[in-house]
């Protein structure tokens, strides 16, 4: 299993660390906290990527 940091995430998904902050301030986007900081999951990214292009995810 594969871990991302915001700014790893940001760059996966091609937009601003801000942009992820803001997905994740709205619970839209796969991730888990430890302490303060955000990380999340490779596999679960790509799950949520594949669920976006259904059109199953929020």
């Amino acid at each position: 299993m594969t871990t991302l940091t915001v700014a790893e995430t940001a760059g996966k998904l091609k937009v601003s660390t801000s942009t992820v902050y803001d997905l994740v301030r709205k619970k839209q986007i796969p991730h888990f906290r430890i302490g303060q900081k955000i990380f999340f999951r490779s596999d679960a990214l790509d799950n949520w990527i594949m669920d976006l292009e259904k059109g199953v995810a929020q």
